[in-house]
């Protein structure tokens, strides 16, 4: 079987615009072991995790389980699980946690309300209040999805947890097994690639700041791959790591070639062609699949605009 991880990083293959794709993550406690498809293959009941995965479906929601760092022998069903719900659009950023002992509560949800930012349904079911605590990393560590995520995952978040960082969980799926360790950081939803420990804490260090670190990124996950591509770039042109200083507006084009409109908080807005590419040579996207070209993000140019000429209909 070979090792998905090594050809990623041997061949170089970019990071950039690889995140998972979710302006709302719902990330609910099971312990305990997860198979490759967690919220129906975990001790979580399969009934209540194919009806959370209806739910969510269309509504821009991504579920996923999360535990603490640290073996994995389940002990049965926690007395209260923690829960967290974050939104992660510019400009409406925020994150609620809750506590419940009834994880079928979480039907009780308006999912397509939690898609589109509105957290009064997570406040009101769950008794949700906003975190205060410090920033959130998720580090894959499902080895049963693929194996790269239990070898380099979960020596990550023992690590971060060992040497005293708060709110490391593991979580099931982040997408991009040959990117392993991968990582979600909230509130801001950014994701990261070939995580070591040194660089997570920079990466949390920069969150407490508001500050984005772009060394490792993968893109926020609020925005489809092309705009997430857009993004970074912008903030690789003009130097700026704000985390809500930009945003994207509007999307046009389709596969494999889009112009993705970024803005800036000051007014400045930016056009960025993107075109999707074939990585090459071929290498295995996870660990035992066949060699195949995985789809990538290339920038092909970052220009800015005059305002009045940028200005249109918001992104589709």
């Amino acid at each position: 079987m070979s090792i998905c991880t090594t050809a990623s990083r041997d061949l170089d293959e970019p990071l950039i615009g690889t995140a998972a794709t979710a302006r709302t993550w719902l990330l609910l406690e099971q312990p305990g072991p997860w198979g490759a498809e967690a919220l129906t293959s975990s001790h979580l009941d399969p009934a209540l995790g194919r009806a959370l995965e209806a739910a969510a479906s269309g509504t821009g929601v991504r579920i996923a389980l999360i535990r603490r760092p640290g073996r994995h022998a389940d002990c049965g069903a926690p007395a209260a699980r923690q829960v967290y719900a974050a939104h992660t659009v510019p400009g409406t950023v925020w994150l609620h946690s809750a506590t419940t002992a009834e994880p079928e509560r979480l039907l009780d949800l308006d999912f397509a309300s939690l898609g589109t930012g509105d957290p009064r349904t997570f406040d009101s079911t769950l008794q949700g209040q906003p975190h205060t605590g410090d920033p959130l990393a998720f580090v894959c560590t499902n080895g049963k999805r693929d194996r790269c995520c239990a070898l380099l995952g979960r020596p990550l978040a023992a690590e971060l947890s060992s040497s005293g960082v708060d709110g490391v969980w593991e979580v099931t799926h982040l997408g991009g097994h040959r990117f392993a360790p991968t990582l979600l950081v909230l509130p801001f939803g950014y994701a990261y690639g070939r995580a070591q420990a040194p660089h997570v804490k920079e990466v949390l260090q920069g969150v407490r700041e508001g500050r984005v670190v772009t060394e490792g990124c993968r893109g926020r996950s609020a925005w489809e791959r092309p705009a997430q591509a857009a993004e970074l770039a912008v903030r690789a042109s003009v130097h700026e790591y704000s985390a809500d200083a930009l945003t994207v507006v509007r999307i046009r084009g389709a596969a494999p070639r889009w112009e993705v409109t970024v803005a800036h908080a000051d007014g400045r807005v930016w056009r960025v062609v993107v075109a999707r590419g074939a990585s090459l040579p071929a290498r295995p996207e996870s660990c035992g699949s066949a060699l195949g070209s995985p789809a990538r993000m290339d920038v092909v140019s970052v220009r800015e605009m005059p305002t009045a000429e940028a200005a249109g209909p918001g992104p589709r």
